[in-house]
């Protein structure tokens, strides 16, 4: 079997939601360490780490997203136009 074309917009659109999903995972990690951290600072700094930790929440996925789609769909695009030139990627599957 052989991969000769990549649908550009379907590849991205998939891709962008991946790197969604991981930019939820790593937005929800840094907003736990940021409560976790901001109760051993000083006085009054739990409400800046709230509002960094629920920043991390919602910014995160929205960039690693839009960055994930922006990338795959130059990747898919140049990825046809060099499997036009020598042939696609061949798979072997059984």
């Amino acid at each position: 079997m052989v991969i000769r074309r990549v649908g550009v917009l379907s590849f991205a659109k998939v891709t962008g939601l991946l790197y969604a999903l991981l930019g939820f995972v790593i937005g929800a990690c840094i907003s736990l360490f940021s409560l976790v951290g901001s109760s051993f600072g000083p006085r009054g700094s739990g409400a800046m780490g709230a509002l960094f930790g629920a920043a991390a929440i919602i910014a995160l996925p929205i960039f690693y997203g839009l960055l994930g789609f922006i990338s795959s769909l130059i990747g898919a695009a140049l990825y046809n136009l060099v499997a036009g030139w020598v042939g696609g990627v061949e798979f072997d599957t059984q």
